[in-house]
């Protein structure tokens, strides 16, 4: 029996005094003044600390359940949606059982938005919300812990060291992910580590191998885990990354010198800027359960790959940028909005020219993945 209690999510009789102490950290405070009034908070960071307090007191004195807090949560995320995204479409909604667990195996763009944006959309369709893995280099502070904890997140411990460490820690995740679904808890992960700052959406064979490891004394072949499981692929697509000029710098810094020094909070400042960035239009598709005989894990992962780049959505954004970079592109059937257009404009006005040519591959390396996994004959006409 595997000990969880250091990854595991908060449970109900620890919201409390979470959330208490929560609310006594000079940087929650901080960064929450900082999201909620930014231009204030410059000018009057004390007081603006202070009013959010009292503000989030107030918001948080009936918090007494994970539930309570993932309510609060889901109202956010629906002013978010509101205020940040154009048109939120989903397909496939009708394909997931309401008592049913599953794995949600996902393309990942935006640290804490594709699974938000996940479990929005389950939660409003009145299935429960999922576990969701997240790595603890985002973890570097204790009420950012603290808050994804409470809302339904576990720890995938990444910063261990030595090949012992390393393979209890691999361990241990596959064995909380199990214990989850077994409780009938689905899960959220995401299909590599990091996010694709490259716009190459890739399952890493690795993860796959991570995920058997619980089930290596039950199965004779790698496939087996499918029969132990339900593994769903998800794809979500962004008409505009917020944080594609981060992306850039970091690729071209790291093209030029062999290696990025991630600056401290870093992490922090992508996670606010995806969550309060213009997206133009954002669609989210929840594919079929994977089926199949697979042999090894690079097989599983081509699959998964296979229906996640089906399920990405094509829009103007992608077509200019490949465009742009002289690649073959689609015809679609996706009108541009000006404000999308003007958008996207001013973001390449405002990357270094050295820069540019790594922000547009984020967007057009999306029909590049469709003609490498789904063949030319797919990719070329129009969507």
């Amino acid at each position: 029996m595997q000990d969880f209690e250091s990854i595991r999510p908060y449970h109900d009789d620890e919201v409390s005094d979470v959330v208490a102490r929560l609310l006594r950290d000079p940087k929650l405070l901080n960064a929450a003044a900082k999201f909620l009034a930014p231009r204030l908070e410059a000018l009057l960071p004390g007081l603006v600390s202070s009013v959010v307090a009292y503000y989030l007191r107030h918001k948080t004195r009936d918090f007494y359940t994970v539930r309570d807090v993932q309510l609060f949560l889901s109202r956010l995320m629906e002013r978010i949606v509101r205020d940040t995204i154009h048109e939120l479409t989903v397909d496939g909604l009708d394909r997931i059982e309401p008592d049913a667990a599953y794995l949600y195996i996902s393309n990942h763009r935006d640290i804490v938005m594709d699974s938000s944006l996940l479990n929005l959309t389950i939660y409003l369709a009145g299935h429960s919300t999922c576990r969701i893995a997240v790595g603890d280099n985002l973890l570097t502070e204790v009420y950012a812990a603290d808050l994804m904890r409470l809302n339904k997140s576990f720890v995938v411990e990444r910063s261990v060291t030595g090949a012992r460490a390393m393979y209890q820690a691999m361990l241990r995740t596959s064995s909380y992910i199990r214990h989850s679904l077994e409780e009938g808890e689905s899960v959220w992960i995401a299909q590599r580590e990091g996010r694709a700052k490259d716009g190459i959406d890739r399952t890493d064979p690795a993860l796959l191998k991570m995920i058997a490891l619980a089930y290596r004394k039950e199965t004779k072949s790698f496939g087996d885990i499918l029969n132990k499981m339900t593994v769903i692929p998800v794809s979500v697509s962004y008409e505009l990354d917020p944080c594609d000029q981060r992306k850039a710098h970091e690729l071209y810094l790291t093209e030029k010198y062999g290696e990025y020094d991630k600056p401290p909070n870093e992490d922090l400042e992508s996670i606010v800027a995806g969550i309060i960035g213009y997206k133009g239009r954002v669609h989210l598709c929840i594919s079929p359960a994977v089926t199949g005989e697979f042999e090894d894990a690079e097989s599983l992962a081509h699959e998964i790959d296979r229906s996640i780049i089906a399920g990405m959505k094509v829009f103007p954004t992608h077509v200019r940028a490949a465009s742009e970079l002289h690649e073959v592109a689609l015809k679609i059937s996706v009108d541009e909005l000006p404000d999308v257009a003007a958008a996207f404009d001013e973001r390449l006005r405002a990357c270094p020219e050295a820069e540019r040519p790594f922000l547009l591959a984020g967007y057009g390396n999306l029909l590049r993945n469709r003609e490498t996994i789904l063949g030319k004959s797919e990719s070329v006409g129009s969507v």
